[in-house]
């Protein structure tokens, strides 16, 4: 296994065979890092079947599929530990991404419309993202890129928020908050991973699997993404709920003029 693969997944698989794996305890702690991606997996393929079911964009049919890669190459990464898995685990993680900000930024347009510059940007995004990672293979530098997309919903889902949608405040926070929780126990176990793994050998295995937050990330952020590609959905209902209702016309006395009176989203 090479320096990326471990500084990826310094915690705890990053044990070279399946005897160290056995003789450490981590055998289980793999597993569960394997099987908790089901949440990624599972519930986003329902949600893109009843989209199609529903006649919806297919924006929000990406949005779910690309979540379903997540997890299956995420599932492939922790259940052989190989370089080429960790890839399909990590650029989905950019793509999906990519994904879910276009379905935010595009919350507010009519059905079926097209933002090809923002399309073109995000493509040339991801591009650049997988170029520059294949080359340098540096794991710091993948993290920053998916930080700043996750910085960008959070800023574009408070300002919805915020300014445009209040009532959609719980679903919004909710969604952001099991996605952030989940990123802190990330960080947690890469920062203590030494502790952890001792820990886990002084207490009983029933304990030692709560302690287990690579698993917890995938669970929290596969809820958190799935509820967020609710909220978006969400956002463009009311704006289509809105629309039926516009344009307001008003007649102005002694004159032929109109006056059209309808929200500013952007």
């Amino acid at each position: 296994m090479d320096r990326m693969t471990k500084q990826q997944n310094d915690c705890p698989d990053n044990l070279p065979d399946d005897h160290a794996m056995t003789r450490t305890g981590a055998r289980p702690v793999k597993a569960g890092n394997t099987v908790s991606n089901l949440i990624m997996i599972i519930p986003p393929i329902f949600g893109a079947i009843q989209s199609v079911r529903d006649g919806l964009e297919k924006r929000y049919i990406a949005a779910y599929l690309a979540l379903t890669v997540v997890g299956m190459g995420s599932w492939c990464f922790h259940m052989t530990l190989k370089y080429e898995m960790q890839l399909l685990d990590e650029l989905p993680m950019i793509y999906s991404s990519c994904i879910f900000v276009y379905c935010m930024f595009e919350c507010f347009k009519t059905k079926n419309s097209v933002n090809y510059h923002l399309l073109f940007t995000l493509v040339l995004f991801s591009l650049i993202v997988t170029t520059v990672y294949l080359k340098v293979k540096e794991p710091v530098f993948h993290q920053v890129m998916y930080g700043m997309l996750v910085f960008t919903l959070v800023l574009r889902s408070i300002y919805i928020v915020t300014w445009v949608y209040p009532w959609l405040r719980g679903l919004g926070y909710t969604s952001l908050g099991v996605f952030l929780l989940g990123f802190l126990l990330w960080n947690v176990d890469n920062i203590f991973c030494d502790s952890l793994r001792n820990f886990r050998k002084k207490v009983p295995p029933i304990v030692g699997v709560t302690t287990q937050f690579h698993a917890w990330w995938h669970i929290l952020t596969g809820l958190g993404s799935y509820l967020h590609i609710l909220f978006r959905f969400e956002n463009s209902s009311n704006l289509l709920e809105l629309v039926t209702e516009l344009p307001k016309v008003k007649v102005l006395k002694n004159s032929s003029d109109l006056i059209v009176k309808q929200p500013v989203l952007i």
